[in-house]
């Protein structure tokens, strides 16, 4: 039985192709945001990339796309951010973008137990299409009152072998580190 590319794979990895060997700009990477709705994915993207929090959002239809050029000590690299909504009714069609990424931030609500606990649904489901990933978690929305501690978050993290970070998209603390880590995630040679 003859196997049939999917369309979408082949333009993915010849877009990143293109664009990571293109003289003089900065190696690209497909970077993956994800986690349940309302956990402040789009909302973190939107503060790194124009400095302002919108205190209301509407949810993530599907996926959003972001850029960030990050520079890892003396190199730069470009991350193609995909905000892959949280709603369980695209669940049947975003794992389509999961193929290709090198990184992913796991994002939970600190104010909110439940998205720590479906960590790993994520986990898994984003495991199945892309198996090399490699996985940060991060507690959002610090500036909340807390139901989930920073050591408990920590714990999780460390428990399956991935670094933890805390970020609040309404300060901006953690900003920089979030974007560095997916950075240095992403260019870890396969």
């Amino acid at each position: 039985m003859d196997v049939v590319p999917d369309l979408r794979e082949i333009k993915a990895g010849l877009l990143d192709t293109l664009l990571g060997h293109l003289p003089g700009q900065p190696p690209v990477y497909k970077v993956l945001v994800a986690g349940d709705g309302s956990v402040g994915k789009s909302s973190l993207l939107r503060r790194q990339a124009e400095g302002r929090f919108e205190p209301s959002r509407r949810m993530t239809v599907g996926v959003d796309f972001h850029s960030q050029v990050v520079t890892l000590g003396e190199r730069k690299v470009k991350l193609l951010l995909w905000d892959i909504s949280g709603q369980q009714r695209f669940l049947s069609f975003r794992r389509s973008f999961y193929r290709g990424a090198r990184a992913a931030a796991l994002i939970f609500d600190v104010s909110d137990a439940d998205t720590l606990h479906n960590l790993t649904v994520w986990r898994d489901e984003i495991l199945k299409i892309a198996p090399q990933i490699r996985f940060m978690v991060v507690g959002n929305k610090t500036d909340l009152p807390r139901m989930i501690s920073p050591l408990e978050g920590k714990a999780w993290a460390i428990a399956m072998g991935y670094p933890y970070l805390e970020t609040s998209a309404l300060t901006g603390q953690g900003l920089d580190r979030l974007f560095e880590g997916l950075g240095w995630l992403a260019a870890i040679p396969r």
